[in-house]
Formats: C-alpha cells, sequence, structure tokens
C-alpha cells in the first residue's frame, strides 16, 4: 500500500484559491486510482474528486476544483478556485488499487466570508 501525506491546507477568504498537494510513497503509485474527499463538522465524508482512467467530480466542486496527479512525482493534487465557506472541512486524500486502500491524515481547509 502507498503511504498518503496532504500538505497546502489553511485559511483563505471567500472567493480566494488554494492548491492542496498529497505526497504518496511506494513504485505501485501509478497504478492507484487517487481521490480526495472532505468531512465538515457534523457532516458525513464526502466525495470531492477522482483520477484514474477517468476524472470524475462531485456536482458542488464542478467547474471551480481540478484534479491532476504527477505519477513520476508521486503527487497527486486538487486546485480548488472560486472557494466558498461551504467548502470549509478536512480535506482527505484517498488511493485504491483492487482490494488496497489508502488514507491520508488529512488537512484542514477554511473558507472565511
Amino acid at each position: 500500500q502507498v503511504q498518503l501525506v496532504e500538505s497546502g491546507g489553511g485559511l483563505v477568504q471567500a472567493g480566494g484559491s488554494l492548491r492542496l498537494s498529497c505526497a504518496a510513497s511506494g513504485r505501485t503509485f501509478s497504478s492507484y486510482a487517487m481521490g480526495w474527499f472532505r468531512q465538515a463538522p457534523g457532516k458525513e465524508r464526502e466525495f470531492v474528486a477522482a483520477i484514474g482512467d477517468t476524472t470524475t467530480y462531485a456536482d458542488s466542486v464542478k467547474g471551480r476544483f481540478t484534479i491532476s496527479r504527477d505519477n513520476a512525482g508521486k503527487t497527486v493534487y486538487l486546485q480548488m478556485n472560486s472557494l466558498k465557506p461551504e467548502d470549509t472541512a478536512v480535506y482527505y486524500c484517498n488511493g485504491r488499487l483492487g482490494p488496497q486502500e489508502s488514507w491520508g491524515q488529512g488537512t484542514q481547509v477554511t473558507v472565511s466570508s
């Protein structure tokens, strides 16, 4: 399994941008489908975006967020633009390969009004 470490979270004003990074270790990284999830206080963890053979986005972030990956650098990114207060959550990096699944520790994103 891969080990995942997120970075790039922080405080940003509404309408601003932030880029999250997820650094991975392991030689099989390129074979993993990677994704981002988030969890706000009092809410269930929800899907945000994923990249494997195709890219997929939650309706709530379409047109604003972009997921990408650098297999050589073993990193997955989440570019977040036009941020809204409702985007405030802990963001988690996820990787899947068959029965294997890995999660990062999470990084806090706070969007102020």
